[in-house]
C-alpha cells in the first residue's frame, strides 16, 4: 500500500479518513453534479458510491478491495460533489486515499518521474525537452505502439492530445527578468506553463508587472501535485517544503500561480503537515499568501483595458478554481471588463471538461463522453473563443474543439488579458478605460 495521509482537513475540522468519509449521509444531492455519474448512471461512479466503497474498505467489509479500483480510478477529482454537498464532504481527498490504499506500489514510470522531480529536476527537464524535440520532428508517434505494449497507454494518448510543444521552457525565459529589490508579488511557475505553455507564464508575469507593480519570479520546481495524486506523499512533502522555504525568503507578499490545479494544491499544503506542528504553521502562512492568477486578475479588473474584441467570448471554469478555491466571480469580473458586450455566459460552465490532469489519457472513453457535453455547451453559446485557467483544461478543450467544434479556440485568461493590454497600448487607450 502506498503512503496515505490518514487524517484530512474537513469543514468540521481535522478528522481521520474514516470519520471524514462518515460525514456523508448518502442523500444523493451529489449525483447530478458528478460528470461521471451523469455520463454512466452507475452508482459506483457517483460520489456517494465511491465514498461508500471507501468506508467498506476501511471497515474490512469488502471481500476483495480491488473491486473498488475502477470506481476510484474513474473519479475526475473535480470537486463538484463537494460544492453540491451540504456537508461539503471532500470526496476527491477520500478517493485519493482509496487509490493509495489499493496501490501496492506506484508504476515504475511514475516513481521514476517523481524521484527525478525531487532529486534531479534538471535531468527531468532535459528528458522532457528531448521528448519534445522528437515530437517536433514527428518521431514521437512512432513510439506510441511501443508505449502501449509497455502498458503506458496514457503516454501514448498524451502524445495524441498534445499537438504542439515548446523547445524553450518558461524557467529559462524568466531568468532574463531582472530582480527587483522590493517586489509586490512572486510568480510561481507551475509545471504546465513551464513545460507546455510558456506563453501563459510570460503573459501572467507581463500583466502582473503592468497592473500590480514590479514582482519577482521564484526559481521553483514542481509544487508536488503530481506525486501527491499518484501515491508518493513523501515526495509531495519534500517538494512542498522547498517551495515554502523559497517563498519565505521574500517576506509575506502574494505568491501567484497560473495553473488553477497547482494554485489549489499550494493552498492545501497544510493538509500535508497535520502531524508536524512546525511545518503545519509554516505551510498555513504560505497558503494564505497564494493567489490563483484568475484571483489576481479579478482584484485588478478595474485596471484592465476595455478593448473588447468583436468575436463572441465565453469562460470555462477550471474545476480546481471554482470547486477547489471558490473562484467564480473573480474571473468573470476580468472577462466582462475585457470582453464587454461580446462576453456570453457558458451553460454548465462549472462542469468538468474531462481533462482532469492525466484522466483524459488514462480514461479516454469516459473522458470523451464528458468532453462532448462540454463542447456541446460551447457550440450552443456560439463562442469563437473559450477562456480558462488550468493546463489540463487548455489541453482538453483544444483537443475537443478541434475534434467537435473547429470554429472555436481556447486560451488562458492571462493570455487574453495580455493581448488586451497590447491592443490598448497600440491604440493609446488609457488603462481601465
Amino acid at each position: 500500500m502506498s503512503e496515505t495521509l490518514g487524517r484530512l482537513k474537513t469543514d468540521l475540522g481535522e478528522r481521520s479518513t474514516y470519520d471524514a468519509a462518515s460525514q456523508c449521509s448518502r442523500c444523493g444531492y451529489c449525483e447530478q453534479a458528478c460528470p461521471t455519474y451523469v455520463a454512466t448512471g452507475h452508482e459506483s461512479k457517483s460520489p456517494r458510491g465511491r465514498n461508500q466503497l471507501l468506508r467498506l474498505m476501511l471497515e474490512g467489509k469488502l471481500s476483495d478491495p480491488k473491486t473498488a479500483e475502477e470506481a476510484f480510478a474513474t473519479c475526475l477529482l473535480c470537486g463538484a460533489c463537494s460544492t453540491a454537498c451540504y456537508a461539503h464532504v471532500s470526496v476527491p481527498d477520500l478517493v485519493l486515499e482509496g487509490r493509495r490504499m489499493l496501490r501496492d506500489k506506484p508504476h515504475w514510470l511514475t516513481r521514476a518521474a517523481t524521484r527525478l522531480l525531487v532529486d534531479r529536476p534538471g535531468l527531468f527537464a532535459f528528458i522532457l525537452k528531448t521528448a519534445h524535440l522528437l515530437k517536433k520532428l514527428g518521431l514521437s508517434r512512432l513510439g506510441r505502439p511501443f508505449l502501449s505494449k509497455l502498458g503506458l497507454h496514457g503516454l501514448a494518448e498524451a502524445d495524441k492530445h498534445v499537438k504542439d510543444v515548446p523547445l524553450t521552457f518558461l524557467s529559462g525565459l524568466l531568468k532574463t527578468k531582472p530582480k527587483v529589490a522590493a517586489p509586490e508579488w512572486l510568480y510561481f511557475a507551475p509545471c504546465g506553463p513551464n513545460f507546455l505553455y510558456p506563453k501563459v507564464g510570460q503573459a501572467t508575469v507581463a500583466v502582473l508587472d503592468e497592473l500590480k507593480g514590479p514582482g519577482n519570479c521564484l526559481d521553483n520546481g514542481c509544487c508536488g501535485l503530481l506525486p501527491f495524486n499518484y501515491g508518493e506523499v513523501s515526495d509531495a512533502r519534500a517538494l512542498a517544503k522547498r517551495v515554502i522555504e523559497d517563498a519565505e525568503a521574500s517576506g509575506e507578499i502574494p505568491v501567484v500561480a497560473d495553473c488553477s490545479s497547482c494554485a489549489a494544491f499550494l493552498k492545501t499544503y497544510p493538509q500535508l503537515f497535520l502531524d508536524d506542528i512546525a511545518w503545519k504553521e509554516r505551510s498555513e502562512r504560505f497558503a494564505s499568501r497564494v493567489q490563483d492568477a484568475v484571483q489576481a486578475l479579478g482584484d485588478v479588473a478595474d485596471k484592465l483595458p476595455a478593448v473588447a474584441s468583436t468575436e463572441r467570448t465565453t469562460y470555462h471554469d477550471s474545476c480546481r478554481a471554482c470547486h477547489g478555491q471558490g473562484l467564480k466571480a473573480e474571473p468573470r469580473q476580468a472577462m466582462k471588463k475585457l470582453s464587454g458586450e461580446s462576453f456570453k455566459e457558458l451553460p454548465e460552465s462549472d462542469v468538468c471538461c474531462g481533462g482532469a490532469g492525466a484522466f483524459s489519457f488514462v480514461q479516454p472513453e469516459l473522458s470523451d463522453e464528458v468532453l462532448r457535453r462540454k463542447i456541446g455547451c460551447i457550440a450552443a453559446s456560439q463562442a469563437a473563443l473559450v477562456v480558462t485557467s488550468s493546463t489540463s483544461c487548455l489541453i482538453q478543450l483544444a483537443h475537443g474543439l478541434k475534434k467537435y467544434y473547429p470554429e472555436g479556440r481556447v486560451m488562458h485568461l492571462s493570455e487574453y488579458a495580455a493581448e488586451a493590454l497590447a491592443r490598448q497600448k497600440n491604440h493609446g487607450t488609457p488603462t481601465g478605460a
